[in-house]
């Protein structure tokens, strides 16, 4: 008896060390004050990152396959309320393997993981490539999405993502990235289409070259009629601080958006950080310029 509970219960540890779900999520508040069209100092949730609450799981199916999950809510910490759905920053399984792995339900897109290869702040809510140009024209988040993310073949991989008419108010739309990353370069192309309407293009890469990093990228948001430039910009590590300069400038509407951003590192989990930024406007409309001091915890 006293063997056979002992193998029940090492059956039972191997399972367990087969799968796994992880609780994960971001803290972040800020205080900004906003020069514009309208003046105003305020409290603000999520301005480097957005917060949120996340659940991500897999299980080991053998052979070098796993299934996988990821729910992920969005959360305002200055009012503790949650966005209408209750997943909207994730809801979405994976399949992979040494084929690589496919996704399906709502994600980000591959055009925003094309860009983040190179991407100065990460996706910062700030970020100036995402208010000049969006993330290869687009939003960072798609609905309903099928996509395929290749092996990495040294250092290369694609990732092709689909949205079927039916799930796109009868739009169908591709989305693909070419990411290489190797040693200190790291770069993406992107490209994705609407079925009714022009392409978005950006290429963009990130050289580190130790004591300091430097990035830039050409820009065609046609299809988005968002506009068309570059990106240009650099971080500078200064042990626990690293500043940030970056500046996203659309030739077509003669427009130009510009961020300093300096963070501290308190601990490998905790950063404060500051930001001036300046949003553009072209001829269309004042330019707004905005201070903001945060504190950010990831768990």
């Amino acid at each position: 008896k006293k063997l056979s509970i002992l193998a029940l219960a090492a059956c039972a540890c191997a399972a367990q060390a087969q799968s796994s779900v992880t609780l994960y999520g971001v803290a972040d508040m800020a205080l900004e004050r906003v020069k514009g069209a309208t003046s105003a100092t305020r409290t603000a949730s999520g301005q480097q990152f957005g917060s949120r609450w996340g659940l991500r799981g897999s299980e080991d199916l053998g052979g070098g396959m796993k299934a996988g999950f990821n729910f992920e809510s969005q959360l305002s910490l200055t009012d503790g309320a949650t966005a209408a759905a209750t997943f909207a920053r994730a809801a979405n399984m994976t399949l992979s393997g040494g084929f690589g792995s496919v996704k399906a339900g709502r994600t980000t897109t591959p055009s925003w993981q094309g860009t983040m290869a190179w991407e100065l702040t990460q996706s910062a809510n700030y970020a100036v490539v995402n208010s000049q140009f969006g993330y290869g024209g687009l939003n960072s988040r798609h609905n309903a999405e099928v996509s395929y993310t290749s092996p990495n073949w040294g250092g290369l991989n694609v990732t092709v993502g689909h949205l079927f008419a039916a799930n796109n108010g009868n739009v169908a739309k591709n989305d693909v990235n070419l990411i290489y990353r190797a040693g200190p370069l790291s770069a993406a192309l992107v490209y994705n289409k609407l079925d009714n309407k022009g392409k978005n293009l950006s290429l963009g890469a990130a050289y580190n070259f130790g004591s300091f990093k430097l990035a830039g990228s050409l820009q065609d948001a046609t299809g988005a009629n968002l506009g068309k430039g570059f990106t240009v910009g650099g971080t500078l590590p200064l042990g626990n601080l690293s500043l940030t300069l970056d500046v996203a400038r659309d030739t077509r509407n003669k427009d130009t958006d510009t961020l300093l951003e300096a963070k501290y590192a308190l601990s490998k989990r905790t950063s404060v950080y500051g930001v001036l930024l300046h949003n553009g406007a072209g001829k269309a409309a004042k330019s707004v310029n905005s201070t903001i001091v945060g504190l950010r915890h990831n768990f």
